[in-house]
Parts: structure tokens; C-alpha cells; sequence
């Protein structure tokens, strides 16, 4: 028999889900069918999986070691203990409490991985903690910590990092509910004239990986887009804008820029090919630098809650 208590981290979600990530290798076909044969029960009553679990509350699996480690993988994978040394987080890390980590993103680094063996921000993450003890065997039961925020593999800033379920399920939340306010900067050639609040229509090709964006309405798969302009400074025909993204779609800041005809300088996608090699960028001049937290209940004391946090870009306008 395995007892388990629920912690405080996990509280809120369902008692079947809480099951999926103690035997991350059983079906949910198999967990029902150990609900019904209560060979599953929470505080020693049987359940059905559509119990919102609660701290405290006591879990036993009567399952022998065997059928356990059969359907537990190990807590660890080798990617998340040995990864390349090419990126320092520790450097990067702009706040960091008990619930979340907020990272400086560099260029060509996925925020999560896209195939089985990429090597993304998020295993950084998960390497970074297991290395300072805040995770181990048990607690990675929990809950396993994962940005919750992508930014694209060449777009640089900040990426939100949740370490527990509670954080994640918030702020997630607060993300869709646009709760959570996202600033970025970035540079495109010429006298930016476009300064206020730009709505759109952005559409995708799966295949191609490219989205438009067009003034109306085109067809029932076109996303609404609303982004926010501001001219920060120009210089030299340059000029630096800060962009309040309002709705997150894909790659909305780089292609709503271009559709303005001011395309971000080294976008090569949405951008000027031509341009990006005047200014010998290899990669889009987009930054997410600022990011405000609304005031949560005091209830949740989260220590981030209404503050405000900037990392600045590295790239300037030209002299």
C-alpha cells in the first residue's frame, strides 16, 4: 500500500488528476477501474476522481510495489539532470520567490520544447532546481514546474515560471483573462507613426507557420488582436517602440508591426531580409521587458502580487 497527503501546492484540482501525476504511466482507463474496485481512496472513503482534492486530504493506492513502479516513470529523466552548459539561468534570473521564476530568455532558445529532444528554457528550469534542492524525488509528485508563458525561439525577455500547481492555475488563468499586463520593445527603421491601441484579424497556416493579419473579418478561423503602440525614442532613421500586447496570439507583435509597415529589424520572417542584414541582426529586435502583476487576494499571499517587474533589452538605437 502507498499513502500519500496532499500538500498545499496541489489543493483545487481533481482527486483523478492528482492520480495521473502520482502513476504518470497508467491510463486513465486503468485509474477508473482501481476507483471503482477501490483499490484508490481518498480519506479512506471510495471515489469516483471527481473529488476536488484539498491539503490534507490522505490517498492510498492498494496496488503492490510492483504495479507501482509500472506504471511510475522515474521522477528525473536524464535531460533534466544533463544538459548543455550553453546558457547560465542563474544569470538570467530577473525574481524569484517561493512560487514562481522569472527568466531573461535568450535568442534561439525555444521556451518549451516542440520535439521530443529539444533542449528548451523549461528543462533549464527543471535543472536549475533540482541542482539548488527544490526539487526532488518526492516533491516533483507535486507538481513539475514549467513556463507558462512562450515567447518565440528568437524573441528575447521574460518568461513566467511556475514552481507549484497553485501559481500555475492562477496565473494561467490571469494570462486568459489578460489580468497579467506584457510589455515589450522593439526596433524598426524609420519614424514610427503609428503610436495607440491597433485591433486586427490574425489568421495562421499550420503549414507554413506564418500568420497574417488583416483589417476585418476574413473567415471564422481569424483571431482577434488588439496591441498597443507607444514611440520611445528615435534616432538616425531608427526607432525604438514599446508594444503593450493586449490579446497573446502567435506571433502577433511581429506580424501586426509588419502589417503597420513598420517591420521589427531582423525579422526575417515578417520582415525585410534585406534590412536585417544592413543591421547585421540575425534575429528579431523584439523584447519582452515588462511585465505587472495584478493585486491577488492576501488569502493567496503571493509575495509578486501588484508589483511590477523590467529587465531591459540589450539592443539600442544606433548613434
Amino acid at each position: 500500500m502507498k499513502e500519500f497527503i496532499v500538500t498545499k501546492q496541489n489543493e483545487g484540482q481533481r482527486f483523478d488528476k492528482y492520480l495521473t501525476r502520482i502513476l504518470n504511466k497508467g491510463s486513465m482507463s486503468f485509474i477508473f477501474k482501481m476507483l471503482r474496485k477501490k483499490n484508490f481512496v481518498l480519506n479512506d472513503k471510495k471515489a469516483t476522481g471527481k473529488e476536488i482534492i484539498k491539503e490534507g486530504d490522505v490517498v492510498k493506492l492498494y496496488i503492490s510495489d510492483d504495479t507501482y513502479n509500472k506504471f511510475k516513470t522515474d521522477s528525473f529523466t536524464e535531460e533534466d539532470i544533463k544538459i548543455s552548459d550553453r546558457f547560465n539561468i542563474k544569470d538570467s534570473i530577473v525574481y524569484e520567490d517561493k512560487d514562481i521564476i522569472l527568466i531573461n530568455k535568450p535568442a534561439n532558445m525555444l521556451s518549451q520544447k516542440a520535439k521530443k529532444n529539444d533542449v528548451s528554457l523549461n528543462e533549464y528550469i527543471i535543472n536549475y532546481l533540482i541542482s539548488s534542492g527544490y526539487l526532488n524525488d518526492d516533491n516533483i509528485l507535486d507538481y513539475k514546474p514549467s513556463v507558462i508563458n512562450r515567447l518565440d525561439r528568437n524573441t528575447t525577455g521574460i518568461v513566467i515560471a511556475c514552481k507549484n500547481l497553485k501559481a500555475a492555475q492562477i496565473l494561467s488563468m490571469s494570462l486568459k483573462t489578460r489580468e497579467i499586463n506584457k510589455y515589450y520593445k522593439c526596433l524598426v527603421k524609420g519614424e514610427f507613426n503609428k503610436e495607440g491601441l491597433y485591433k486586427g484579424y490574425l489568421s495562421k497556416d499550420s503549414i507554413t507557420n506564418k500568420v497574417t493579419v488583416t483589417s476585418d473579418k476574413t473567415s471564422d478561423d481569424c483571431d482577434l488582436i488588439e496591441t498597443e503602440y507607444k514611440l520611445l525614442e528615435y534616432k538616425n532613421n531608427t526607432s525604438l517602440v514599446s508594444v503593450h500586447l493586449i490579446t497573446g496570439k502567435s506571433h502577433q507583435i511581429r506580424a501586426h508591426m509588419a502589417y503597420l509597415g513598420f517591420p521589427i529589424i531582423g525579422d526575417n520572417k515578417y520582415g525585410d531580409k534585406k534590412l536585417s542584414s544592413e543591421f547585421n541582426k540575425k534575429y528579431q529586435m523584439l523584447h519582452a521587458y515588462k511585465i505587472i502583476f495584478p493585486k491577488y487576494d492576501d488569502e493567496l499571499s503571493f509575495d509578486f502580487s501588484g508589483k511590477t517587474f523590467i529587465c531591459e533589452p540589450q539592443f539600442r538605437l544606433s548613434l
